[in-house]
């Protein structure tokens, strides 16, 4: 049984930072390309950061220099660290292998106020 168990999000204002944390069991992280998606109000949920089996990392455009994905294969848990925080970026973020589409955590919401 996969449980994704997203933390770390809350109240931010313009250029404060977050770091989120996915935790996860039943499922392997460091074998598999994760990803940290966002949902944000009115629109469906969408790919933002991803790192790879290898470590190699991807990030939507707008997020290039602002955000970092890693992992902790030893906690396997994937983080997101959040910097220069704008209020285009509130949303409920949730983490995921990259291509599943079952067993979504809860999410952990992030709003920045400008």
């Amino acid at each position: 049984q996969v449980q994704l168990v997203e933390s770390g999000g809350g109240l931010v204002q313009a250029g404060g930072s977050l770091r989120l944390s996915c935790a996860a069991s039943g499922i392997i992280f460091s074998i598999n390309n994760v990803g940290w998606y966002r949902q944000a109000p009115g629109s469906q949920r969408a790919l933002v950061a991803s790192i790879a089996y290898g470590g190699i990392t991807n990030y939507a455009d707008s997020l290039k220099g602002r955000f970092t994905i890693s992992r902790d294969n030893a906690k396997n848990t994937v983080y997101l660290q959040m910097n220069s925080l704008k209020p285009e970026d509130t949303g409920v973020y949730y983490c995921n292998v990259v291509g599943r589409t079952s067993d979504w955590g809860r999410g952990t919401q992030v709003t920045v106020s400008s």
